[in-house]
């Protein structure tokens, strides 16, 4: 709002000292982080003491003994903090970000919605007292539902464009002639970001069998699909992580700053053209995005951090999965998710691999339990537990970890494939 109200004052004819600065997407991305860190600090103060009136006693608990009795106090302690997360991050675009940029409008609506399965979970779970929460299929069909709103859009929407040379009139019904970007060498694309190869693009056009108008519609069928996959998957795997006090905050925060960093590079000419990237323009908005995401997930990590007095639940899990899923397509990078995102697919992977595993084991030596993982998804890998040794086919570590270091290891190996996924800008 604050953004809109200083191009209208422009507009007017209104000028005064500093009012240029609402231009540059950097001063805009850092006054956005600060909004969303002032407000999940101050509300997440409030927030806390009427779902619990007593955090600081909490907190002393928990630090007393984190093998026990601090896991047996986990399940005191409430789980709407995305709600904190989801309220700095709209307090940061709302106030800076440009309201009326698709890309913004679609990660806006990706978290809400995605924050509303959540919150449908954690409230059947903490109120209604159902242990199972939203039904798996239920949330299934929701992402699956965003994914195909989101695939259509892109589809369908004239301010989603890659700027490239356009060669007329071959593929002429890729060439945009309306929408806010009509005016440049647009076109609808279908290709992305792929690493290791001289141009560093793929096109999914590659895939269809069919040529002429039955290979155009055939295509976006295909992107469409790889789109809904893309944010079902992401979801999840952010969902997943949240198991440790801090883990998925601090995770996710670390690919929301590669994101960002990407958006400002793909949405400026001058800098995709000298890395020799995908120019996609409007989507360096998303930078701001991004730095409202940051922002509310720092302020959050000062109560989530161990021991936890509150924690994300669904409600954060599934929207900030959702968030990256969303703004990996839009920034044409999804192909490189298994790497920036290798803390999240790691952990999906070995709850796929443990549920096979178990299954196969089981029918093949009459009942008996195997694993491949003492528990999973991983990080509760490294945790003390009382699986017999003679189960686990991954040799456990000696001795279990407090679970303050296994989160600070895991931050440490998301900051390696972050630098790891900047890097291969220049691989090729």
């Amino acid at each position: 709002m604050i953004y809109h109200l200083f191009r209208y004052l422009e507009q007017s004819g209104v000028d005064f000292p500093g009012m240029g600065l609402m231009h540059y997407l950097s001063f805009r991305a850092m006054l956005a982080s600060i909004a969303a860190v002032v407000f999940a600090l101050i509300f997440g103060k409030w927030f806390i003491g009427k779902l619990t009136g007593k955090r600081e006693l909490q907190e002393e608990e928990r630090a007393v003994d984190a093998a026990t009795a601090g896991q047996e106090l986990k399940k005191k302690t409430p789980s709407f903090g995305g709600v904190i997360i989801l309220g700095g991050i709209l307090t940061g675009i709302l106030l800076f970000a440009d309201l009326s940029n698709i890309y913004i409008i679609l990660l806006g609506f990706s978290m809400l919605w995605c924050g509303a399965l959540g919150f449908a979970d954690d409230y059947i779970k903490s109120v209604k007292k159902h242990k199972d929460g939203l039904p798996g299929k239920a949330k299934l069909l929701g992402q699956v539902v965003l994914g195909f709103v989101v695939g259509l859009t892109v589809w369908m929407s004239p301010d989603i464009v890659v700027r490239e040379k356009v060669e007329r009139p071959a593929q002429e019904e890729d060439v945009v002639t309306s929408g806010r970007y009509a005016d440049e060498d647009v076109v609808k694309s279908t290709k992305t970001t792929i690493p290791f190869v001289k141009n560093h693009e793929f096109d999914y056009r590659s895939l269809s069998p069919f040529s002429g108008a039955m290979g155009w519609y055939t295509k976006w069928a295909i992107y469409v699909l790889v789109i809904i996959f893309i944010i079902t998957a992401c979801s999840n795997g952010v969902n997943l992580t949240d198991g440790m006090d801090g883990l998925a905050t601090g995770t996710t925060a670390i690919v929301g700053v590669v994101l960002g960093i990407l958006a400002w590079l793909g949405g400026n000419l001058i800098n995709s053209n000298y890395l020799n990237i995908m120019y996609l323009p409007g989507t360096g908005e998303i930078a701001v995005f991004m730095a409202a995401m940051v922002g509310a997930l720092m302020g959050f990590l000062w109560y989530n951090s161990y021991p936890a007095a509150i924690f994300m639940g669904d409600t954060g899990s599934l929207a900030l999965g959702g968030i990256i899923g969303v703004s990996a397509v839009l920034l044409r990078k999804e192909l490189l998710l298994p790497v920036l995102c290798g803390i999240f697919f790691m952990e999906s992977l070995s709850v796929i691999l443990q549920t096979a595993y178990f299954k196969m084991y089981k029918k093949k030596h009459n009942g008996a339990q195997g694993r491949i993982w003492s528990r999973t998804p991983l990080h509760h890998h490294y945790q003390k537990n009382s699986i017999p040794e003679g189960y686990i086919k991954y040799p456990k570590p000696n001795p279990p970890h407090h679970e303050a270091k296994i989160t600070l290891r895991f931050w440490i190996v998301g900051i390696l494939l972050a630098v790891s996924t900047l890097a291969l800008l220049k691989i090729r």
